[in-house]
């Protein structure tokens, strides 16, 4: 029975341990998209957002909307504004940006 559940708690600690590292770099690669290499345009020129030390005045301040998901998913595949859409961005990428911002707004 010890057995049983040794195994259980390692093989639970090896998926969630990868569960995190590959999470901690969709939240850095999110980061990444978010300051610079967003295409059509990077982020963090119009927006506000503490933890990316960008203080854009275009677009509406992050921290302080605080977006859900879905909010941004729809924004960015439609556009707002003065916002373009980005429907040709990689939906990886856009997810990875989406999981950014959420994480460091909520």
């Amino acid at each position: 029975m010890n057995k049983i559940l040794i195994a259980f708690g390692a093989l639970f600690f090896s998926f969630f341990s990868t569960f995190s590292i590959a999470d901690e770099a969709q939240l850095e690669r999110g980061k990444e998209l978010f300051i610079s290499s967003a295409q059509p345009i990077a982020c963090a020129i119009c927006h506000t957002l503490n933890d990316a030390e960008a203080a854009g005045t275009i677009g509406p301040n992050l921290d302080e909307l605080k977006p859900d998901a879905e909010r941004i998913r729809r924004t960015m595949l439609e556009g707002m504004g003065a916002m373009p859409s980005f429907e040709e961005m990689d939906e990886d990428d856009r997810e990875a940006i989406i999981k950014y911002v959420t994480s460091v707004t909520q």
